[in-house]
């Protein structure tokens, strides 16, 4: 995982890697939004849902951990050993929006998540075992892995993903 100096570093982050993402879809066209190309497993719509869906479950655990419930990691009725069908849920979830819908939508998620995580202390974010939600798997990670894991590395890894949808769509 690549290392953070503190909050305002891995804020920096998820804001540079969140932009680079979106606007790699400014050029798809709407009618190609649920448009599935061999050779790359989302349609351009489910890549941005999976996005909203895990930024949404994260802050989701930590605002039901802070109201006294009981948070259930993933996802209520979900596994970790069953994450597709996670996923269709949200595909799902957000299959009625457009693509337009969709960016501006993650944007302001982006934003609430930014303003969500400018909340945390740097032990919060940083020392292990700081949220029950964040302790709820073996693994034991801080705040900081779990966000990390859930915006950096899948904004990265889904920029690539929706260039090769274009460039395979442009054939």
């Amino acid at each position: 995982m690549q290392g953070y100096e503190n909050k305002k570093a891995l804020i920096c982050e998820i804001e540079k890697t969140a932009e680079l993402f979106i606007n790699e879809f400014v050029n798809v066209e709407e009618a190609d939004k649920d448009k599935l190309i061999d050779g790359v497993d989302r349609t351009p719509a489910q890549m941005i849902a999976y996005q909203l869906g895990w930024i949404d479950l994260v802050m989701g655990w930590d605002r039901a951990e802070a109201e006294g419930k009981t948070v259930v990691t993933p996802c209520e009725g979900y596994k970790w050993n069953n994450l597709g069908a996670l996923y269709q849920s949200f595909y799902d979830k957000f299959s009625s929006y457009s693509l337009t819908e969709l960016q501006d939508l993650f944007k302001d998620k982006v934003r609430s998540f930014v303003c969500w995580l400018d909340g945390f202390t740097e032990e919060e974010l940083f020392i292990a075992g700081s949220r029950k939600w964040a302790s709820s798997t073996p693994s034991n990670w801080p705040v900081l892995k779990w966000v990390h894991i859930n915006t950096v590395a899948p904004f990265k890894s889904f920029r690539s993903k929706i260039r090769k949808w274009k460039k395979l769509n442009a054939k």
